[in-house]
């Protein structure tokens, strides 16, 4: 398998991993090592969300994660996993669900990782979905020992507006009798596709003419909410989001929906036993978390709203012993708070202070 290369700009040195998972999948991971060729820096696992890849954290045009975790004496691993745009597969008809991220992908890096840096503390800064899928693989106990979480947007208590909501649960399900996925370039499937009437009603209201913008930003793949401030991107950004975000398949979309529903991360394959590892409920087992947890959020998310508001608020009630925290960045939405102009300044300053405060204690090492 051959991924799309990794675009970026730093000096550092990317290596690529052999990465398979145990039920034969085959992910894309790599570590990134500071010019000076350091071997003794703590680790940073990064993790992207739905139809995104590890190229949202290292953007060239801009200061990125990567360069910023770099800088702060740490060496980021990033993970392409089974949804990854980097994937060829990608975008075809390979099915899966948040169950596999959690059981195979996320556990079998964390492990691939730990067998290249000898015992090193591990830390991780996880991204939507990413983040979701990690807090069923922490919630049943398939990650111990990490010594800090970053989670971004969302985490164990999904929820968003009723707007989005209404149209997740009814105009998913009509997408998704039509469609095996929708796309975000229009390029591909030609403006006379089976997909014009969706782009054309995502370009209702918009302010933006590229159709790319509209999907993501004015109607979240015809499903309602926004993914992100669009005043907050850098143009060469603005002008490679179908490069950055791919494809969301359909075919996920009950497994969303029963989440969302729940308010909770729960197993979605509750019929087949290799998946019983995996607690049917993952906010029931937040107590075996171990590892001090940065809930971030942009104030202005309006695909996943408050959720991890909710999550900070159910947490600290129901397990009180929790090392938790909310973070709430001012005029973010959700994925600018990784790919904003000026997240270095306004995001990633947050998180390396957790990161480093984390290290500092120890915990988890």
């Amino acid at each position: 398998m051959t991924l799309r290369p990794l675009h970026h700009a730093f000096g550092a040195s990317v290596e690529d991993i052999p990465f398979t998972a145990s039920d034969g999948t085959e992910l894309g991971l790599c570590r990134v090592l500071p010019a000076d060729g350091a071997t003794d820096r703590p680790v940073v696992l990064v993790l992207h969300g739905l139809t995104a890849s590890s190229d949202m954290f290292t953007l060239p045009e801009t200061r990125n994660l990567v360069d910023v975790l770099l800088d702060g004496g740490y060496e980021p691993w990033l993970l392409d996993w089974r949804g990854s745009c980097r994937l060829p597969y990608n975008e075809g008809r390979v099915r899966y669900s948040f169950d596999d991220v959690a059981l195979y992908d996320i556990p079998e890096a964390v492990s691939l990782i730990r067998e290249h840096t000898d015992g090193r503390p591990l830390l991780v800064v996880a991204h939507c979905i990413g983040a979701l899928c990690l807090s069923m693989s922490m919630a049943a106990g398939l990650v111990p020992g990490l010594a800090g979480v970053v989670a971004q947007g969302v985490f164990l208590t999904p929820k968003m507006s009723w707007n989005t909501r209404m149209r997740l649960h009814f105009g998913g399900e009509l997408l998704r009798s039509r469609f095996a996925n929708i796309p975000t370039d229009i390029k591909k499937v030609g403006l006379w596709s089976k997909y014009s009437f969706l782009f054309a009603e995502v370009s209702i209201g918009a302010d933006c003419k590229d159709p790319t913008c509209q999907i993501l930003h004015n109607d979240s793949w015809g499903v309602g909410g926004s993914l992100f401030e669009h005043d907050n991107l850098d143009v060469r950004t603005h002008d490679r989001l179908a490069e950055l975000y791919g494809s969301v398949p359909m075919w996920i979309m009950p497994n969303l929906r029963g989440i969302e529903l729940s308010h909770t991360v729960i197993r979605f394959n509750d019929n087949d036993g290799r998946y019983d590892p995996l607690p049917k409920n993952a906010l029931d087992n937040a107590g075996k978390m171990e590892a001090p947890l940065m809930l971030l959020s942009g104030s202005d998310n309006r695909f996943w709203y408050d959720s991890n508001k909710l999550c900070h608020e159910v947490l600290t009630s129901r397990y009180p012993q929790m090392n938790v925290r909310y973070l709430e960045v001012p005029g973010y939405g959700h994925l600018d708070t990784f790919i904003g102009r000026n997240a270095a300044l306004d995001v990633f300053g947050h998180i390396v202070d957790f990161l480093d405060e984390c290290r500092a204690v120890g915990v988890g090492v």
